[in-house]
């Protein structure tokens, strides 16, 4: 039986920001956006399933946090 690996804490820094509040699509490119190809933290969050993408109309494209990304944050003491 394998140990599960710990969850990286920028992923968990970013799923715990967008869980604060949805955020547009823009304030998450201007916000986490990074030269580093090594540095992919939003798209493992997304690949994870840890936050998704929604259009909503007369707003735009916005990221929110998933069922999956909220049992993260429990998993890892980020919320109650």
């Amino acid at each position: 039986m394998s140990t599960p690996q710990p969850a990286d804490p920028l992923v968990l820094d970013f799923v715990e920001w967008i869980a604060r509040q949805p955020r547009l699509y823009s304030e998450v490119i201007a916000t986490w956006r990074t030269s580093c190809p090594r540095l992919t933290i939003w798209e493992d969050a997304s690949d994870a399933g840890y936050v998704m993408r929604e259009a909503v109309a007369g707003v735009g494209m916005i990221l929110a946090v998933t069922d999956a990304g909220e049992q993260l944050l429990r998993d890892n003491g980020r919320i109650a």
